[in-house]
């Protein structure tokens, strides 16, 4: 297996090793190959930036974490190819560890740190508290893991699956004949980009919604029976339905169909009047509500409840790992024994000394960050503060990595639920309530969230790196700089994206955000909270699960608006369609070329909604009052007003995109 010829994966990678037997890398231990070198790190700094941005787009947008590791990974080979570079492998795993921090610290920052505006508590915290609780909590979730990585890489080989780390694998093994599949992903990512540059966002030839009150029957349905349809045409979502599948994508849509097709027009008849018994029973501030206010204040409560129980049932379902992983935890000098003795390059970390020097240093900045930066927070607050991101990150963080190994998900958004109601008993009971509290909340929330996100993400890394033959201490300290720009990147973002949209509007829901919001507001401050609905929620969670459905996708349909969903389904569908027919190895290159694509799409998309916002936030937008504008500039300002027709070319250019979709994947088989 020599580097610069063809090579493959050991027979032994996937598979427990017999007794005696050991496990050979790609690259072996004795053979020292270039890893970290300017291209690899500028390749991995730069992808950090672009995927925490299209990340956090996407995720505020649909409620679900676009998975940066694998475009990553396709995109360096490529660049690599074109570049002519030879020899790259290792490169490519470095580029791949330090440019998938964007994913991991977007997971964490975006399901607390919303909170802040959405409570309205932005003037009482700054873009430096939220960096540091993000880059703090990637610090931690690093340093904590790097003591278990030998158990969890090396002496659990062939033990777990590691599906994510599979996948990356894979593909950078198959990138090492070629760049195809980086060329593929470029075109529909610049298509995708071609697509929502031209659409309401931005140049606005089209709308960016599908409606039926764009039409008038449509309007006049919606105003006798609370009955509409709306579909969201972006390239992004599309993707992201044809990524999940038929069958979650459908699941999510369904959540929305009863929320927007049932709930709501039974609402909405309540306002009209019910006539029982010759009595007409009637409530007249529901008739003044039109259908989005019955959403947003009957409707949601019962899905951030039903958001909140499907995260608590997922802890539940990890019991057994959750326990297994604490015993491992308190049980971590047996597993890192012998910092001093030598070792093979392919298993040297950085010193125990070091790494938990650095833990008590980034432990005590946690510290100082409470106390000091935070507003209203006492010392004995700042304790306790420390205490909970301390414990909670230490427990949990080997739960986060042996779920991502198990089945490649991590339950941290019911863990980080756990923690945001943990925080507001134990803050409140010390004496830090209302906004201080809200505050300091949602910060040792965002730091917890982003060390559990991180430690799942980090430990596939660092088994790729194993199955390569990559020197995990790279993989260690480079790690560190890829969370840094990830952490910047996505705070940014996130102050963008607010001051351009806002979390509570049709553009970005940010749903796990709004759920955490709705819990620990009344926890904090005593207010009124609409828990009956929260509590049919929490029912109709179980309910989902007792029936074997996935509860969370449900939950995030019913959360979600419908315009979000449906472009969901719609990529779903397509994937399913393109899998149809054709013998299993056509089935194999439709699936791979459509993922490819459908990657793209997502990628693109959510990197042009990022630019949009920008531009809008400049004052740069397609309609409205502005003094200059794009559509302006090219005598379209009085298009959208044309409703009946912009919404038939938009329905009509979102199933070309989407046949084209279709086509493609289809011509690879």
């Amino acid at each position: 297996m020599e580097v610069g010829h063809s090579k493959t994966l050991p027979e032994n990678a996937y598979r427990k090793l017999e007794p005696g037997e050991t496990y050979q890398p790609v690259v072996p231990a004795e053979k020292i190959v270039p890893e970290i070198t300017a291209y690899s790190v500028a390749m991995g700094l730069f992808f950090a930036v672009v995927f925490s941005a299209a990340a956090a787009y996407l995720g505020l947008k649909i409620g679900q974490v676009f998975e940066a590791a694998i475009p990553v990974t396709i995109l360096a080979i490529g660049v690599s190819a074109m570049l002519g570079k030879k020899d790259v492998l290792q490169q490519h795993v470095l580029i791949q560890s330090i440019g998938s921090a964007s994913g991991v610290v977007v997971a964490g920052a975006i399901f607390t740190l919303p909170g802040i505006y959405i409570l309205d508590l932005a003037d009482r915290t700054n873009f430096l508290q939220m960096c540091a609780a993000s880059l703090l909590g990637g610090f931690l979730g690093i340093l904590l893991l790097i003591p278990f990585r030998r158990y969890f890489v090396k002496d659990m080989h062939g033990e777990f699956p590691f599906p994510e780390a599979t996948a990356s694998t894979e593909v950078l093994m198959a990138g090492e004949t070629g760049g195809e599949q980086a060329s593929v992903l470029v075109k529909s990512g610049g298509i995708a980009m071609l697509f929502q540059l031209l659409s309401h966002q931005t140049i606005g030839l089209w709308r960016e919604t599908f409606s039926t009150t764009a039409f008038g029957f449509g309007r006049s349905i919606s105003e006798k029976v609370r009955l509409e349809y709306h579909m969201l045409t972006e390239a992004a979502v599309l993707g992201l339905g044809y990524i999940i599948g038929l069958r979650y994508s459908l699941i999510i849509a369904c959540g929305s169909f009863l929320s927007w097709w049932v709930m709501i027009p039974m609402i909405g008849m309540l306002g009209k009047g019910v006539h029982v018994d010759g009595v007409l029973y009637q409530l007249p501030a529901l008739a003044a509500m039109d259908t989005g206010d019955i959403f947003k204040n009957f409707v949601r409560p019962v899905g951030i409840g039903a958001i909140a129980m499907s995260g608590m049932i997922g802890v539940w379902k990890s019991r057994a790992i959750i326990v297994g992983a604490v015993k491992l935890a308190f049980n971590s000098g047996a597993q890192t024994g012998g910092a001093t003795e030598a070792v093979e390059r392919t298993q040297h970390d950085l010193p125990l000394n070091m790494v938990t020097l650095m833990t008590f240093l980034v432990l005590a900045v946690v510290f100082f960050f409470f106390w000091a930066l935070v507003p209203g927070v006492s010392l004995v607050q700042a304790i306790v503060g420390l205490v909970i991101v301390g414990g909670i990150s230490f427990l949990f963080t080997t739960v986060a990595a042996r779920a991502i190994a198990i089945v490649g998900s991590n339950p941290v958004s019911g863990m980080t639920l756990m923690t945001l109601i943990i925080s507001s008993v134990l803050l409140k009971a010390v004496g830090l309530s209302g906004s201080d509290g809200m505050v300091a909340a949602l910060l040792i929330g965002g730091v917890v969230c982003t060390a559990l996100s991180m430690s799942g993400g980090f430990v596939s890394d660092l088994k790729i790196g194993y199955w390569l033959g990559t020197t995990p201490a790279t993989q260690q300290r480079w790690k560190f700089l890829g969370t840094v720009v990830a952490a910047v990147s996505v705070t940014g973002v996130i102050m963008l994206l607010n001051a351009t949209y806002g979390f509570q509007s049709e553009a970005l829901p940010a749903p796990q955000a709004n759920a955490m919001a709705a819990v620990i507001e009344p926890l904090m401050t005593g207010q009124p909270a609409p828990w009956l609905l929260y509590m049919a929620g929490v029912f109709m969670a179980l309910i989902l699960e007792w029936t074997g459905l996935p509860a969370l996708a449900f939950a995030l349909g019913m959360y979600l608006p419908l315009s979000v969903n449906t472009p969901v389904l719609a990529g779903g569908l397509i994937a399913h369609w393109v899998g149809q027919g054709g013998t299993e190895k056509q089935q194999t290159k439709r699936k791979d070329k459509g993922t490819l694509m459908a990657s793209g799409f997502v990628a693109g998309g959510a990197i042009m909604g990022v630019l949009a916002a920008l531009a809008k936030f400049a004052g740069i937008k397609a309609t409205g009052n502005q003094e200059w504008s794009v559509a302006g500039a090219l005598g379209l300002n009085n298009w959208a007003e044309h409703m009946e027709l912009s919404a038939v070319v938009t329905l009509i250019v979102f199933c070309l995109l989407g046949y084209y979709l279709y086509k493609s994947a289809r011509n690879a088989g």
